[in-house]
């Protein structure tokens, strides 16, 4: 076999869709000896064909408010709001009505202080509600287990080959890429979680979910011979309780969290390593979101007043289904697959991808399991397949988040005749200024985990069905247009099948049932964002890719992963394993700047801080690879309308360098990877150090 680091020459963007018994799916293409395309593999789903899925039959699940548990009194300080949330395997309606089922994980309460709460586990989960500089304290539970307190076994296949939290290696050999002798088969013990608040500002390292401090269920049945909690479990808690005064124990830990962000659309999710792709696509994932404070201070700029937003959101002790009117609406869009009897699912061998059929680790240097990439071929939004929502002729406010495993978004609203539509936040709160985005032709382009905050308004709309559609890839992304070249010279790509992922949702307009008192969205005057402090340091870092041969001539990648840029200008890869490079002084503003030397755009998230995108530039390519030492080519290019403010996850384009900067405030121990699931699961991820490293900390 051999390996090289450098981009495919013919990219993982050569998936081309075909169409063969009315199942839609990607036929995979490489290069023969003599250069010419050859199909190797055809991608589809699981047994269910997405052309047989009725579209818009259910209304849109609009997730109720998570209930508290208790607030708690602090001495000398706001009290605390605190939650018992757990992690559970239940059934849920997501294909539509008369459909099977299908069985996923999600989060819910576990208690409440109201007797009317809504006690409910739903994918996605509930919203948790919190206003700025109000503690929140949540008991994190891994109820995974059945009616007999036997732990259950992952739905969906897992490979044991990948550097993951590997309970069965003991307590010397978890959090590592563990030796085998043969090829192993799919891990089928109990399963390991630790949540993320994924866009939370200064919450301590040990509630940040730090992947190493994963904790599995407390069951009857684990194996003397497990691990139990990961590398940095014991570590976190002792200073949990040093900082809160809180108590972990078998089966849970307690994060707390300060709550000092900017109002903003945040969202949690596991972050369990080496698993994070697989635990999140069964579906424990839910908004978490933050009002209040100057960065919630939107003004009318005909008056000066406060403005008026449209609303009202799901509150705490509404009932569910709720008979009100939301207007302010929380939207997760996801691709999954289903099989006939209404199962996900998930590819359980390499050859679904490319065909590459070994040799397999530890033959060969080939994980036997892992996917670089998934796309669905179906699309789920609010936990429900292709759903509708009735909306009024007024405007609405709507938090999308792109919560798919590996397919970037591009939301084109352009099928809304006579709508209006504008951007006012992203990541990290309220942008700049509003956007319009007539300017882009009703289209928003949304990399993973990214938000939007985006107001709708439906006034002139007339009175019928609309459809949202999606003008996104069914493959990886690397930036360009929809269709045909731009104007400007921007590469063209296929964009997703009009039939099945190019459909997201659809709108039934009605006329409104009273006045719109809103402020029109081109009339708001959005909060000053604060301005970062003057750069300390300039860091270079890299995105890269191993690409390897397997034993049947195709090329595939190995694994993706992140590195720093020497000083001679070379691209060198890290493990996650390897000694921090990230280290960062308490308080330091540096600039990053990310060489992405792959043939895709990856969405780089960074725990901890929200950041400025500064700009961008080409780097020099020879064809379709970029050339070593890095060099730039070009003049900067200023970031999107979309990208003003602040934000946390940012899309680093091929052959490009992107440029972001950030204060890091908080001292610990957190993380920086990509977004694209299946990549974060297979080295794309890095340890991130701010301030000096910890006494007792694992690894010192």
């Amino acid at each position: 076999m051999t390996i090289s680091i450098q981009r495919l020459t013919m990219s993982r963007r050569t998936f081309v869709r075909a169409v063969g018994g009315g199942v839609v799916g990607f036929t995979v293409f490489s290069r023969g000896l003599d250069g010419t395309p050859r199909a190797i593999a055809a991608i589809l789903g699981g047994t269910l064909d997405p052309g047989d899925v009725e579209k818009y039959v259910d209304p849109l699940l609009i997730p109720p408010v998570m209930p508290k548990a208790a607030r708690l009194p602090r001495q000398g300080g706001k009290n605390v709001d605190y939650y018992e949330i757990s992690m559970r395997q239940f059934d849920q309606q997501i294909l539509p009505s008369g459909w099977p089922t299908t069985t996923v994980w999600g989060y819910g309460p576990v208690s409440a202080l109201s007797k009317k709460a809504v006690m409910i586990h739903n994918a996605p989960s509930l919203t948790i509600e919190t206003t700025r500089e109000r503690p929140l304290r949540v008991k994190w539970i891994n109820d995974l287990v059945d009616e007999n307190g036997d732990f259950l076994p992952h739905l969906l296949p897992v490979d044991q080959t990948l550097h993951w939290a590997n309970p069965p290696g003991g307590n010397e050999g978890r959090d590592t890429r563990p030796s085998h002798g043969s090829t192993p088969g799919t891990y089928d013990g109990p399963v390991p979680i630790i949540t993320h608040v994924h866009g939370s500002l200064h919450v301590g390292d040990e509630s940040d979910g730090y992947t190493e401090a994963w904790w599995l269920p407390a069951a009857n049945d684990i194996p003397d011979s497990y691990a139990t909690e990961g590398t940095w479990y014991d570590f976190f808690r002792n200073k949990a309780e040093t900082k809160f005064g809180v108590t972990w124990g078998p089966g849970y830990a307690v994060f707390q969290y300060p709550n000092f962000d900017r109002a903003r659309t945040n969202w949690y999710h596991d972050h369990a390593l080496g698993m994070t792709r697989l635990n999140v696509y069964a579906g424990p994932a839910g908004f978490y979101i933050v009002r209040g404070g100057a960065g919630d201070a939107v003004l009318d700029s005909r008056t000066g007043e406060p403005a008026s937003l449209p609303g009202p959101a799901p509150k705490d002790g509404d009932g569910f289904p709720s008979k009100k009117r939301y207007r302010e609406i929380p939207i997760v869009i996801q691709d999954r697959a289903f099989n006939e009897d209404g199962s996900l699912f998930y590819p359980d061998s390499r050859t679904f991808f490319d065909g590459i059929a070994g040799e397999y680790i530890p033959d060969g240097d080939f994980p036997p399991i892992w996917n670089p990439e998934f796309f669905g071929n179906t699309m789920m939004v609010n936990g429900r397949t292709w759903p509708y929502l009735t909306v009024e002729q007024r405007r609405y406010r709507f938090r999308f988040l792109n919560g798919c495993q590996s397919r970037f978004l591009i939301l084109d609203f352009a099928n809304i005749i006579d709508a209006e539509v504008w951007q006012v936040g992203n990541d990290g709160g309220f942008l700049s200024s509003p956007v319009d985005l007539r300017d882009t032709a009703g289209r928003l382009l949304l990399g993973l985990a990214e938000r939007a905050d985006v107001i709708v308004d439906f006034t002139a709309v007339p009175l019928g069905e609309y459809e949202l559609g999606n003008l996104g890839p069914d493959e990886p992304f690397g930036g360009g247009v929809p269709g045909d070249d731009g104007d400007e010279g921007e590469e063209g790509f296929e964009p997703a099948d009009p039939a099945t992922t190019g459909k997201v949702m659809q709108f039934r307009v009605v006329p409104a049932v009273d006045a719109d008192t809103s402020t029109p969205p081109g009339f708001l005057t959005l909060p000053p964002v604060p301005a970062p402090p003057p750069t300390t340091t300039i860091r270079r870092l890299a995105l890269i890719e191993i690409m390897g041969e397997g034993s049947n001539g195709t090329e595939g990648p190995v694994e993706a992963l992140l590195g720093v840029v020497n000083e001679d200008m070379y691209a060198e890869h890290r493990l996650w394993s390897e000694v921090v490079t990230e280290a960062v002084a308490t308080g330091a503003t540096e600039v990053w700047e990310i060489y992405n030397t792959t043939g895709d755009a990856h969405p780089i998230h960074l725990h901890e801080v929200a950041f400025e995108v500064v700009n961008r530039q080409d780097l020099v390519s020879d064809g379709d690879e970029v050339v070593q030492p890095l060099a730039i080519d070009g003049s900067p290019r200023i970031p999107d309308p979309g990208e003003s403010g602040l934000k946390d996850t940012v899309t680093a384009y091929p052959a490009q360098v992107t440029r972001i900067r950030a204060t890091f405030e908080t001292p610990g121990q957190y993380v920086w990877h990509c977004h694209i699931l299946e990549h974060e699961d297979n080295e794309m991820m890095r340890p991130l150090r701010v301030g000096p490293a910890q006494d007792g900390a694992p690894g010192n």
